[in-house]
């Protein structure tokens, strides 16, 4: 099958759109990439077998993109680009890849009625209610995260089929929309075996936390992902554990707020702003970690996915320690694999720390039982299944 996949963005990197188009590339489909680019140097490429074909945009489009749902001017614009790709490719079956673009697919599509499959990786319109810039003028006034709710809701009726990140997403769609349960298919954000079984050590950064009980965070620093709650912690832990060490492995644009933080409690000296590292040196940190953390903050989009930095930290036999954001609890305390603590609670976050500190037995069992759930359920080759699945079906 001809598969076209819709990304409103550059390629790479991209980990879900490139995991997911190299297992159907496996099975013997053929992988269109439609994605954008902002320069006359983009070029079409083929990477990893992906056929990626790059349309031209710009920031005119970019800005117009947040807009979508107010005023049709970006889908009108991407409809006519969308359109010439799936003619020109022959394309049998579209892949949305999240919600922005999927106006501008169906209209594309209007009278091609080729089979669609959107892939939601967010909840986007929830996601949007904490964005900074819809807080103000005119952000507040043109962005209605209700409509974008609405449009959601719609797309995924004129959906062919939906894929989803976790079980808990799928009963909030199925609840919301009322649409039949069959119509959603699980497809997790999950590691590759290779992530864990090909990486490659740097010695220099595992031998310079040697000597160092490392509270190791990785990806997107955004305040809303919890790390105020681990600096926080940080303050009451140096009296207990005169070695600990935050290592932030991520960025995002309020990284100020959180060195700021840092300087108000003067805990230089116990945090570590790594900033933005490669996929292939995140290994080295995990390895170099006594626990692993993700500190989310609660509300309908975190309570119903989990980050794919929980695989990547299982799959190196560390201990988790999550907020009780629903789905990573859930799969935590389903997996034995880690601690919960009640989120924007440092207090918690530190007697939970404190509690792995002094039972490095729990700490290796509770790193044993991810590490197991990983491998025999939880990596890509298992939970890829589904999609592989779900293409044979529309193959037919």
């Amino acid at each position: 099958m001809r598969i076209g996949m819709i990304l409103d963005k550059t390629f790479p990197p991209d980990p879900r759109v490139e995991n997911e188009a190299i297992s159907l590339i496996g099975k013997g489909h053929e992988v269109f990439l439609f994605c954008l680019k902002y320069d006359k140097n983009g070029e079409d490429v083929l990477i990893k077998g992906i056929q990626v074909k790059r349309y031209k945009s710009n920031k005119l489009e970019y800005k117009l993109s947040a807009l979508a749902y107010t005023f049709p001017f970006y889908s009108n614009l991407m409809k006519l680009k969308i359109v010439r790709f799936l003619k020109k490719y022959r394309i049998e079956a579209i892949h949305i890849h999240d919600m922005r673009i999927a106006e501008a697919v169906f209209k594309a599509n209007k009278t091609l009625k080729l089979p669609t499959v959107l892939d939601l990786h967010d909840n986007m319109p929830e996601i949007m209610k904490l964005y900074t810039h819809l807080q103000k003028f005119p952000g507040k006034q043109l962005i209605s995260p209700k409509k974008w709710k609405q449009k959601e809701e719609e797309f995924i009726h004129k959906s062919t089929k939906i894929i989803t990140v976790s079980q808990e997403f799928i009963e909030e769609v199925v609840r919301r929309t009322k649409i039949v349960r069959d119509k959603i298919v699980l497809v997790p954000n999950t590691v590759h075996q290779s992530f864990y079984k090909d990486a490659l050590i740097d010695n220099m950064i595992v031998g310079t936390y040697k000597s160092d009980f490392v509270i190791l965070y990785l990806g997107d620093t955004g305040l809303r992902r919890g790390l105020q709650t681990a600096i926080e912690s940080i303050f009451i832990l140096k009296e207990k554990i005169p070695n600990v060490k935050l290592v932030i492995v991520g960025v995002s644009s309020t990284d100020t707020i959180l060195k700021q933080q840092v300087t108000d409690l003067k805990l230089e000296n116990y945090v570590d702003f790594k900033g933005w590292q490669d996929v292939s040196l995140f290994p080295s940190y995990i390895v170099a970690s006594a626990v692993c953390i993700s500190p989310l903050h609660r509300n309908i989009q975190h309570d119903v996915a989990y980050a794919n930095k929980l695989f990547q930290y299982m799959s190196f036999g560390k201990p988790v320690l999550v907020s009780n954001a629903i789905a990573q609890k859930n799969l935590i305390e389903k997996t034995n694999s880690g601690l919960v603590h009640l989120e924007k609670d440092a207090h918690d976050f530190a007697k939970k720390v404190l509690q792995l500190y002094v039972d490095p037995a729990l700490r290796d069992r509770l790193g044993s039982n991810g590490k197991q759930f990983v491998e025999e359920e939880f990596c890509w080759e298992k939970t890829s299944e589904k999609l592989i699945a779900l293409y044979a079906n529309l193959s037919k």
